[in-house]
């Protein structure tokens, strides 16, 4: 099922400000954010973010996600201010450091978004958690290894994090980087700048190593979990293609495309989640 979303909807949603606490969890140092709902009935919203971003970088996405949802999001090691893990790790180990932490907070059962880099943290959640994971929305990313890639220029300027710290590298770069609206709106810049914050260079390399050697495909027809996969149509970084692998992979998959770019969560907010509330709450698979 592919459903093409392109306007605005002009309903707005409010709800209370995170709840930021420092929490150890094998020893690593975490700083989450928790945002209060109204409703036991539905499960928490567990969000992974993209390389080398913070906790604040997803704040305008959930400000309009469904209030009476719990949702949980955490700064990665080495990411906002969560100190960079001593030794490098793989994907699998931050999955069962996210799993204790749930078991710290006494959550049981959660519904899982990751974007980007954070999708194939989502991806690993889900296999490796088939019962605590109820449902996946996997945002702007792909199989790892398997990865379609994008113009090869643009995805040489990921190699370091000097986007987040060089303001006129940004100005220069982010349409080319992210596409989309990015490439139109210049006030998307001073946004984007305000809620970022340079991860470490010691933790922006693990993350990236993290990666190396990680292939999802051969698993994916196993996850049993119901997916909306969301895309941009114009995503320099994670080109479209990857999402339609994805969504012809994953046996319960939805693909959403939205016109923009790699940043839709962050650019079109409110569409994103909207249709992430209809996915979490629809009886669908």
């Amino acid at each position: 099922m592919i459903d093409t979303m392109d306007s605005p909807d002009t309903v707005t949603t409010h709800r209370a400000e995170p709840r930021f606490e420092r929490r150890t969890v094998d020893g690593q140092e975490l700083r989450i954010a928790v945002w209060a709902g109204s409703s036991a009935d539905k499960p928490p919203l567990l969000l992974f973010n993209g390389i080398g971003s913070r906790i604040e970088l997803v704040a305008p996405f959930v400000e309009h996600l469904d209030p009476e949802r719990e949702i949980i999001a955490l700064d990665v090691p080495g990411t906002g201010e969560s100190p960079a893990t001593q030794f490098p790790y793989r994907l699998w180990m931050i999955a069962r450091m996210v799993g204790r932490l749930l078991d710290q907070l006494k959550i049981e059962r959660v519904d899982t978004l990751g974007v980007s880099w954070g999708g194939t943290l989502a991806q690993q959640f889900a296999l490796q958690n088939p019962r605590r994971c109820r449902r996946l929305v996997l945002a702007a990313t792909a199989t790892g290894g398997l990865l379609v890639p994008g113009d090869l220029k643009v995805l040489a300027k990921m190699a370091t994090p000097r986007r987040f710290k060089d303001p006129n590298f940004m100005r220069e770069n982010m349409g080319a980087l992210y596409g989309g609206l990015a490439r139109t709106d210049p006030d998307l810049l001073a946004d984007f700048a305000r809620l970022s914050r340079s991860p470490s260079r010691r933790g922006y390399l693990y993350q990236q190593m993290a990666l190396a050697g990680w292939v999802s495909a051969p698993l994916l027809p196993l996850l049993r979990q119901p997916t909306l996969v969301l895309a941009g149509s114009d995503d320099p970084l994670v080109p479209l293609v990857n999402a339609r692998i994805l969504a012809r992979l994953i046996p319960h998959s939805t693909l959403t495309v939205l016109d923009d770019g790699h940043l839709f969560l962050f650019t079109k907010a409110r569409e994103s989640a909207e249709s992430v509330d209809r996915f979490l709450d629809s009886s669908e698979h």
